[in-house]
């Protein structure tokens, strides 16, 4: 994704989710400019920190994207001048926690927690990291996705777990 979040607005707080923590297909495709919906139980704003946290059943969508968590907390910096709302700037990273789950039409990932480094483009989920593509999955405890190369690592806890994979062979006659 070519961002977990992105523009925080004079006047309104707006979340960008071009979330693809995924896979490099879904990530070149999508139109981070779309706009965005996001419900959650609660939105609080502590504009000293310059952050805005998103609480409970958080669910935002743009276009094809969507980003589920118990928790979103968004780091911002501010321009210039802030806004009459005294909310404005931009996004420098966003922590989710708490069943995390981004998924596009052919793609999904999960995670106990992450974290969208935006200046590194950077997304990383962690827990028990589950990715899913059809009937492909692959398991592991750690997933950092570079977002402008779309290059993927998945990592086990150097523990008794480790990085599984299943991947089911296309039919013989899709090949053709």
């Amino acid at each position: 994704m070519r961002a977990l979040a992105r523009i925080l607005s004079i006047g309104a707080l707006a979340l960008v989710v071009s979330s693809n923590a995924y896979g490099q297909g879904a990530t070149k495709n999508h139109d981070t400019a779309q706009p965005i919906e996001i419900n959650a139980d609660s939105l609080e704003v502590l504009q000293d920190d310059q952050v805005a946290v998103f609480r409970g059943n958080v669910d935002a969508v743009q276009g094809g994207i969507r980003l589920k968590a118990d928790e979103l907390k968004v780091h911002y910096r501010t321009k210039g001048g802030v806004g009459a709302s005294g909310l404005g700037g931009s996004i420098v990273r966003i922590d989710a926690k708490g069943g995390v789950f981004v998924s596009s039409a052919t793609e999904t990932a999960q995670g106990d927690a992450g974290v969208y480094d935006v200046d590194r483009g950077e997304i990383t989920l962690t827990g028990k990291v589950v990715l899913t593509r059809g009937e492909n999955v692959i398991r592991g405890q750690r997933l950092v996705l570079n977002m402008e190369t779309g290059r993927s690592r998945i990592e086990s806890d150097g523990g008794a777990g480790r990085v599984r994979g299943y991947f089911v062979p296309a039919p013989k006659d899709a090949k053709k």
